[in-house]
């Protein structure tokens, strides 16, 4: 399926890359699909990834992995919020903190508070709310960004 992105052009999008957000996202409650696009064809070496509204093309939020900021990034959530997903595993679910990249990059920060929690196998979606205390909206991480990227050569 051709699907028309304001940043990215056109593109060629199987229908198994849907993800469906019932919900929607905290102040995009009406755009429910996205897809997650990559900077280059190697999915794995990317730090940043973008989830790009199927919906609202100009909306492309980016995105990073807790693990490449937050060593032991562990979000507290009553459980029958994640029901709606489907049975969750190791291997099925990807979590993602949204970014805010401002003009000044130094001050690039995740949202731990508000994480996208992703079921693989059915492509259900949801952004939950963190129960943990100590995790901010804004969580400065340029250093760790940085650390990442010269780790793997880039």
């Amino acid at each position: 399926m051709l699907v028309q992105t304001r940043h990215f052009g056109e593109i060629d999008l199987d229908e198994n890359k849907i993800i469906t957000f019932d919900d929607g996202l905290i102040g995009f409650e009406d755009c429910k699909r996205y897809t997650i696009l990559y900077n280059n064809e190697d999915e794995g070496n990317n730090v940043i990834s973008w989830l790009q509204s199927l919906d609202m093309p100009e909306l492309s939020l980016p995105v990073i992995s807790p693990l490449a900021v937050y060593a032991d990034y562990n979000p507290i959530v009553e459980d029958e919020v994640l029901l709606p997903l489907g049975e969750l595993t190791e291997d099925n679910m990807l979590i993602l903190l949204t970014l805010s990249v401002p003009s000044d990059i130094t001050k690039m920060s995740a949202n731990l508070k508000a994480p996208l929690v992703i079921n693989a196998e059915t492509r259900k979606g949801c952004q939950i709310i963190a129960e943990n205390p100590d995790y901010v909206i804004k969580y400065n991480i340029y250093e760790q960004v940085k650390k990442s990227k010269e780790a793997k050569g880039e």
